[in-house]
């Protein structure tokens, strides 16, 4: 489309004269869009209706009810609670789960698997090298849970 049709197509849809088409167009280097908000600025063409947005309108901030806040606080808080059970029952099951050690089928050391998680967390250097000493003594490790065997390892 060439220039003297899009300022003709401007004009019949501000309903505007020719002249005011060509001045908004030229002074919007020929964008029919930023023309037409020029024309609405000089308020020679009515808003359209509703909740348009505009190149010169600002987002209105965004107001956030009492009742979305309590709703965000509950989620909060059910994730915290979430978070709590899990923890629980991890604990729990470390607790019913054992780290045997035995030789020649004499059990030596029978330890909750809370205790050696935490041993190995904050003291490998003792307990990683100690592990590996007992494989030179011929020593087995077991994790075992609720009476039944999960793993067997000679390690």
């Amino acid at each position: 489309m060439d220039r003297l049709e899009q300022i003709e197509r401007l004009r019949e849809r501000a309903n505007v004269s020719y002249d005011e088409a060509k001045q908004a167009y030229e002074a919007a280097d020929g964008d029919l869009l930023e023309a037409m908000i020029i024309l609405e600025r000089q308020g020679k063409v009515k808003p359209p209706e509703g909740d348009g947005f505009y190149s010169s309108e600002r987002p209105k901030p965004v107001e956030v009810t009492a009742e979305e806040e309590n709703s965000n606080g509950d989620s909060f808080t059910d994730g915290l609670q979430r978070f709590w059970d899990f923890l629980v029952r991890l604990i729990h099951k470390g607790n019913s789960t054992s780290f045997e050690v035995s030789q020649h089928e004499v059990t030596k050391v029978k330890l909750p698997m809370t205790i050696m998680v935490l041993l190995t967390l904050f003291a490998p250097w003792v307990v990683i090298p100690l592990l590996i000493v007992g494989l030179f003594f011929n020593f087995r490790y077991k994790i075992s849970g609720n009476g039944q065997q999960n793993q067997d390892s000679q390690e």
